[in-house]
């Protein structure tokens, strides 16, 4: 492993460094875990910033310190207690930034490690409630600061990008595979206009975009020794975007009866108590700031996202794989056909998600 002390002396940390061990299994960024010798200084985490990805590291990162220093501001008017495990802290480096740029023009930062705290990987009714409260609860505290930020990866939920992107893939067909899912594609057209709604209400001013979290999963959060969630976390994706974004993507993992690239499709079906915990949990906090319309509009976004996503595999499959690791030839293709059947069982329970939002 790389000697990663040379870095972490560029910030301005307390106590001396006693250990660095990789952290975690995140697919975008590199973790690690910095302990410390003494007693009374905290433990950190360093993350290497996938810059691939996340190509404006400045904006990424101006994003972060807004929406920490917002809602640390929100938890201290509260008068809340144990606001450091409440709350993301960032470390400033000698540059002055939150982040630096090492000999091999790769980006690193520091945040604060949260002691005695713990993720959850358990998806049930249970979590799928406090993950709904807790990510609505996330965007109402950051109402007020939309303008402030940018798009960390820009159009990233927009349908009609991802929609152009399929029909470019299609027609340039670079792997040669575009013959072979001709009838695939075809059914994915047939329900493109109907999926691109939220993008053409967004253009009439009939829907506005909110600060999102953009990567709602239950191992987000942080919950504390007596199993209560104390913060939001991994916040690289926070962004202006449509309120879809966070209801919907939550849903497209969690609702699935099985891994989203299992080729098991007659196992697949959209688990509607999952759907309406999170649903419960969501409404709760998030009524606060969502408008009639955005509610009618909740069924709409839980089908949204295995299309879209459906949509987004189809397309890396045809252009070759370039986007998604892969394990064999057709795996994008499997995942696409996952999302697919996803959907389709999520469209037969539309008139029961109604029905439950209604009663809400």
């Amino acid at each position: 492993m790389k000697d990663l002390k040379p870095i972490i002396s560029q910030f301005d940390i307390t106590g001396t460094v006693n250990e660095v061990k990789p952290l975690g299994n995140g697919l975008i960024n590199d973790t690690y875990k910095v302990t410390t010798v003494e007693d009374d200084a905290p433990d950190y985490v360093l993350q290497r910033i996938n810059d691939s990805i996340f190509t404006d590291v400045d904006l990424l990162q101006h994003n972060i310190e807004e929406v920490t220093t917002h809602i640390r501001q929100q938890l201290e008017k509260q008068g809340a207690d144990d606001i450091n495990r409440k709350v993301l802290t960032f470390v400033k480096a000698s540059n002055g930034k939150t982040y630096v740029k090492d000999e091999d023009k790769q980006f690193w930062r520091i945040s604060v490690f949260i002691p005695r705290a713990i993720t959850q990987e358990a998806v049930n009714p249970e979590s799928s409630y406090y993950a709904g409260k807790t990510f609505g609860e996330f965007e109402a505290q950051l109402t007020d600061i939309t303008d402030r930020l940018g798009e960390t990866i820009p159009d990233f939920h927009n349908m009609e990008l991802r929609r152009d992107q399929l029909r470019q893939a299609v027609k340039e067909d670079r792997a040669g595979r575009a013959e072979g899912v001709k009838d695939f594609i075809a059914e994915i057209e047939s329900y493109m206009d109907e999926m691109c709604l939220c993008q053409r209400l967004f253009r009439e001013g009939k829907l506005q975009k909110h600060v999102c979290h953009c990567d709602t999963k239950v191992n987000n959060m942080m919950f504390d020794e007596k199993g209560r969630v104390l913060c939001v976390i991994d916040l690289d994706t926070v962004m202006p975007s449509l309120f879809v974004s966070d209801y919907g993507d939550f849903l497209r993992t969690a609702a699935n009866t099985i891994a989203e690239d299992s080729p098991e499709f007659e196992k697949i079906d959209f688990r509607m108590d999952i759907f309406e915990s999170f649903t419960r949990g969501y409404v709760e906090s998030a009524s606060a700031f969502l408008s009639p319309l955005e509610i009618s509009l909740l069924p709409h976004a839980a089908e949204l996202f295995p299309y879209m996503q459906a949509v987004r595999f189809l397309w890396d499959y045809l252009n070759g794989d370039h986007y998604w690791k892969c394990k064999y030839p057709e795996h994008n293709l499997v995942r696409a056909q996952n999302q697919w059947h996803l959907f389709l069982k999520a469209k037969e329970h539309e008139a029961e998600m109604k029905a439950f939002i209604e009663k809400l």
